[in-house]
């Protein structure tokens, strides 16, 4: 985690978030104190359909009626 004061990271902006890109993190400090945090935005995982194919079973009996609920049928 880098601390940087917060009159220098308007001259280094990009920089900063070029480097959250890549997972660091930075602290923005005014007169030696922490105002502030910037972070990446983690990517999201593309979806791949059909991926859980095979690793989900219904049984074949999943909507008969269970006998507790038998006297409120």
């Amino acid at each position: 985690m880098q601390s940087i004061d917060i009159n220098q990271a308007k001259q280094h902006l990009s920089e900063l978030v070029e480097k959250t890109i890549s997972g660091n993190e930075i602290i923005l400090t005014k007169g030696g104190q922490p105002v502030a945090k910037i972070v990446g935005i983690p990517k999201k995982k593309q979806r791949l359909f059909g991926s859980a194919k095979g690793l989900i079973r219904i049984s074949d009996d999943f909507d008969k009626p269970l006998e507790d609920f038998q006297e409120y049928m």
